[in-house]
Parts: C-alpha cells; sequence; structure tokens
C-alpha cells in the first residue's frame, strides 16, 4: 500500500540522520545514503529525494570530499521553493554544518531560516524535532556569545532547552544528557561558570548512565 511505502521511506530518512549523531563512520553513512536514494529514485518520491539530498551534501562536508549530490531539477527546485517542510530540512542541515565548522555568519543566516519554518511543518517531522531542538539550542548560545543580538540568541536557546526538556521527560535514556548539556551552555552563556560546570557534569554522568 502507498501508505506502507510512505512509512517505510519515513523511517528510512530518519535512520540515515540518526546515524549521524550516533557516530557512525561517515563512509558508511555515504554508502547508506546511495542505497536509500535509489529506493527513493526507484518509487519516484522527489520531496524525501530533496531531503536526502541534504543530509548527502553535510556527509560530503564532514568527509572532506568534493563530491556532490546531483543538482535539482526544475520540479525539485520548485518543491523547495514551496514546500516549508523541505525548506526546514534545507536550513536545519545548513545550520548544523555550518556550527561544526563554526561559520558564524551561515550559522546565523541558516538558523533564523529554520526558525522561521520550524512553526509550519509537518507533524510526522516532529520526532526529528527533538534532535533539532539541542543543536539550535547549541547554535542559540553559541551566537548568543558572539553577537550583538545576544539577548534575542539566548531567548532562542532557552525556548531549545525547554523543548527539549520535554523529550527528556518522556525519554530520559535518549535526551536526557543533551538536556543537561543546554543548560550547562546556557549557563556558560550567562557567564555563570558554577553552574555551567555542574551541569558538564551532569549531562556526561547521565550519558554514561543511558550509554
Amino acid at each position: 500500500a502507498s501508505g506502507d511505502i510512505m512509512q517505510a521511506a519515513l523511517n528510512i530518512l530518519m535512520r540515515n540522520s540518526i546515524f549521524h549523531l550516533a557516530g557512525v563512520k561517515l563512509q558508511k553513512v555515504h554508502d547508506r545514503n546511495i542505497e536509500v536514494a535509489q529506493f527513493l529514485r526507484e518509487r519516484k518520491m522527489l520531496i524525501f529525494m530533496i531531503q536526502l539530498q541534504f543530509l548527502q551534501r553535510t556527509t560530503f562536508k564532514l568527509m572532506g570530499t568534493d563530491e556532490k549530490p546531483k543538482k535539482e531539477s526544475a520540479e525539485e527546485k520548485k518543491i523547495l521553493a514551496t514546500n516549508n517542510s523541505v525548506r526546514t530540512s534545507c536550513y536545519y542541515q545548513g545550520a548544523y554544518i555550518s556550527f561544526i565548522f563554526r561559520s558564524y555568519d551561515d550559522s546565523k543566516h541558516y538558523t533564523e531560516k529554520y526558525l522561521g519554518c520550524i512553526v509550519n511543518t509537518w507533524a510526522n517531522l516532529l520526532y526529528a524535532h527533538a534532535f533539532h531542538a539541542f543543536y539550535i539550542g547549541l547554535i542559540s548560545f553559541w551566537l548568543a556569545k558572539k553577537s550583538r543580538e545576544g539577548q534575542q540568541w539566548r531567548e532562542r536557546g532557552r525556548r531549545s532547552k525547554l523543548a527539549l526538556k520535554k523529550w527528556a521527560e518522556s525519554s530520559m535514556w535518549t535526551f536526557e544528557n543533551r538536556w543537561y548539556l543546554l543548560e550547562a551552555e546556557e549557563a556558560y552563556c550567562n557567564d555563570d561558570f558554577d553552574a555551567a560546570k555542574l551541569f558538564y557534569e551532569k549531562a556526561i554522568s547521565s550519558a554514561k548512565e543511558h550509554k
């Protein structure tokens, strides 16, 4: 059934995204991306293909390769221009990789774009939003230390932290250590180094306890 194929595609894309967070070797992520691209291409699932291409770009940059996904077709460009959920994936990956390489201007640009889209995304992306909240929180607190709009970025980071706290309350195993890390980053951002040290230690302990 078409619904079964749709759910399968969603599950596959989510699994590939989590590979990055789980520390899977990048070559394995790359090889898996190729397999998933073939699966989506055969079923003409353009929206998911576009979202996979953003993940592929991130993988290529982390690998340090000049390889790039194929250029978008006119139809794919139209989807990117009109589909809010696809744009959210695009901006999140842009914010993530810019932050990893500490590119201030690009991190700020993509995070602002992401925050402008996130409120209207599809419900089936909600699980991904938990991981988005973590990285957008990290990015926001980092930008707060560097930007003239520090208070605005602190508030954005705080909102991400509170969103992740709700996920931690539902699954301490998966999200508690990340929530503590955002608490630590907020404290550090506010120059409360004693509190930051405490929460960094809690994050480490939680990660060890729930590995």
